[in-house]
């Protein structure tokens, strides 16, 4: 459960995730497969290519942080995303990687604007966005078995 103030914060970065978030998208794919070469392979190089990839991630990171404050209105979302996930078989040990790489996106394009607390309050609720996925993939892969 996130705190209030931490929604509050959360909450404030729309505006500059409507305005750079493609950006940050863009780096965060950049720098995530190029030093993470052994998961490439989990990601589609045609839209990564074409910039349709990292453009749906910004508009999810947008869409999470306008509803921080009631994520099951994701609910739908989370499960057609956590199907394509399942289906390249990400593992709850891939969204550590993921949060890294985000973080160090957001601060790599906002630069001094990204303080400590909007990073924080960044870590915590991806914390909490990572652990909805991996509990909706948990039951996915097994009802694939």
């Amino acid at each position: 459960m996130l705190s209030q103030k931490t929604i509050d914060i959360i909450k404030s970065t729309v505006p500059v995730l409507k305005e750079n978030g493609l950006q940050i998208t863009q780096v965060f794919y950049k720098n995530m497969l190029g030093e993470n070469p052994e998961i490439r392979a989990m990601f589609n190089s045609e839209k990564q290519e074409d910039g349709s990839q990292p453009k749906a991630l910004a508009m999810t990171v947008l869409a999470a942080a306008q509803n921080i404050d009631n994520l099951g209105a994701l609910s739908t979302a989370v499960e057609k995303i956590g199907r394509v996930h399942v289906g390249v078989n990400v593992k709850p040990e891939h969204y550590p990687i993921v949060g890294k790489y985000l973080l160090g996106a957001i601060k790599e394009v906002l630069g001094d604007s990204a303080t400590d607390e909007i990073l924080e309050a960044w870590k915590e609720a991806y914390t909490v966005i990572a652990d909805i996925f991996i509990k909706v993939e948990a039951e996915m892969y097994a009802e694939n078995k």
